[in-house]
């Protein structure tokens, strides 16, 4: 059988949409994971394009926003423990019709969209990322190697990025993006990659004991020529609290 060109299954999606969306409200998602001492973010390229751009989609007129933007990234990502944050709200004119000038102007992707955005911290090793009949790709992205984004979704990725470095001066990072057990040296690497600089070991080890949401483990990591490092647990209880909280030292 014969496979429905993208511009047949726009066409055909459009008209669901109109019955099961809310009109002008989309969700972009910037999906943050940690892999290799690298940042990544999970990106996807529509078919017969050569841009790549964020994981999104729309809310039901059932749904909630924050619900819409979980069940859009659990369909991603297969992921369902996913630290989701709302950071802002794009508004320019003309942010998608551009892309979908060739189409019927009634066709649902071509109206103008409000999109709300979310940056979304997930651990690596639990992610399978999903492509959907639009998609011809779905992959991980090191965030110093991104390549031509569609839309204004470098716009949307560049100012998640700056929301996050920001929280790290009033909020804990790192639950969702490493492993259980990780030790000081990695959490480190963790915040020097998202802050885009380097930082005092001294200082982090200080600031991080300090936090008080770190659990000491009676073990250390194997392996390797030096001193085997000792492990460490977030505190989930004193984690949640920071959270709420903030801290009162920042970066």
């Amino acid at each position: 059988m014969q496979e429905k060109s993208f511009r047949v299954l726009l066409e055909e999606w459009s008209e669901m949409a109109w019955k099961e969306y809310i009109p002008h409200i989309s969700i972009d998602c910037v999906v943050f994971g940690f892999h290799n001492s690298a940042l990544k973010v999970l990106l996807l390229k529509v078919k017969g394009q050569d841009k790549w751009g964020l994981p999104g989609g729309y809310m039901g007129k059932q749904e909630v926003i924050n619900d819409a933007a979980n069940r859009i990234l659990k369909e991603r990502t297969g992921a369902g423990d996913i630290f989701l944050q709302q950071f802002k709200i794009f508004t320019d004119l003309n942010r998608s019709e551009y892309f979908f000038e060739d189409y019927d102007d009634n066709l649902w992707h071509k109206q103008r969209f409000l999109s709300v955005g979310f940056y979304a911290l997930v651990n690596f090793a639990d992610v399978i990322p999903v492509t959907d009949v639009f998609s011809e790709a779905c992959e991980w992205i090191d965030i110093d190697a991104l390549q031509d984004m569609m839309m204004d979704h470098k716009e949307i990725f560049d100012k998640a990025l700056v929301t996050l470095r920001r929280q790290l001066n009033y909020e804990p990072i790192g639950d969702k993006l490493l492993p259980e057990k990780f030790t000081m040296p990695e959490l480190q690497k963790l915040y020097e990659i998202i802050l885009g600089k380097k930082l005092n070991r001294g200082n982090f080890y200080r600031k991080m004991i300090g936090y008080d949401i770190l659990d000491k483990q009676d073990e250390s990591r194997k392996g390797g020529a030096h001193k085997s490092p000792n492990l460490y647990k977030f505190n989930v209880e004193k984690y949640t609290a920071a959270l709420k909280e903030g801290f009162k030292e920042g970066w």
